[in-house]
């Protein structure tokens, strides 16, 4: 078999513990007692000796706090190899933290590095806005987080200007924990092609860190990630 015309498709050398193979697909380098938390479902390939433990008691746990019956469904990876993971095709955008804390929406999490830090937290300032609570996961600490973006994303540094930067929550991956943020109610211009009811919520951030946003503010979206 000529192998030729697929020579660009194979496994690149490793160059870090999380990174992109295309823009959809993570590699992860596992290591012996470098485990790895990873949604459940998502792995599309490995090499090497890579074991999983769905469901662990540490995700059991802090399954109790998700109030709004949102799951996080996770798995543990342990082992020493390539770890290849995907979820329907979305883009994956790997962060590396260096004591840093994240807040992140479940539905956009891959895997992280089982050493972090992490559990559920309720987003203050949404509920006059919305009329209900936002619950994030946030992550902290120092390690590799892999994220996915309903098509590609982008990340906005927002202690480059004075202005601050307004997102649609639908929209929202994840932000820096210390950056500051506001809600706000504005007239909703899809209305104006019959998509909409008039009013929209935005988040405002300011100060310093990063906004990640995709380019869906499509609810099935999520609704359809959760499953």
């Amino acid at each position: 078999m000529n192998q030729t015309p697929i020579q660009g498709y194979a496994p690149t050398p490793v160059t870090a513990r999380m990174e992109n193979h295309g823009s959809s697909m993570l590699k992860v380098a596992l290591q012996t007692g470098h485990d790895v938390f990873a949604r459940s479902g998502s792995m599309v390939a490995y090499e090497g000796y890579v074991q999983y433990d769905p469901n662990p008691p540490a995700v059991r746990q802090m399954a109790s706090q998700w109030i709004t019956g949102e799951g996080l469904p996770l798995m543990r990876c342990h082992g020493d190899g390539l770890l290849y993971l995907a979820d329907y095709g979305a883009d994956v955008v790997c962060l590396q933290l260096n004591g840093d804390s994240l807040s992140v929406n479940g539905t956009n999490i891959l895997a992280f590095d089982s050493h972090l830090q992490w559990g559920v937290e309720r987003v203050k300032g949404m509920a006059k806005f919305a009329g209900q609570g936002l619950f994030n996961v946030g992550i902290s600490g120092t390690g590799w987080v892999a994220l996915t973006s309903r098509g590609a994303p982008i990340v906005v540094d927002c202690g480059r200007g004075e202005d601050e930067t307004y997102v649609d929550p639908d929209a929202l991956v994840a932000w820096s924990s210390n950056l500051r943020m506001k809600g706000k109610r504005s007239f909703k211009a899809s209305s104006l092609i019959g998509r909409g009811s008039g009013e929209a919520y935005q988040l405002g951030f300011s100060g310093e860190g990063f906004v990640v946003v995709q380019p869906s503010e499509d609810s099935t979206d999520r609704l359809r990630a959760r499953g």
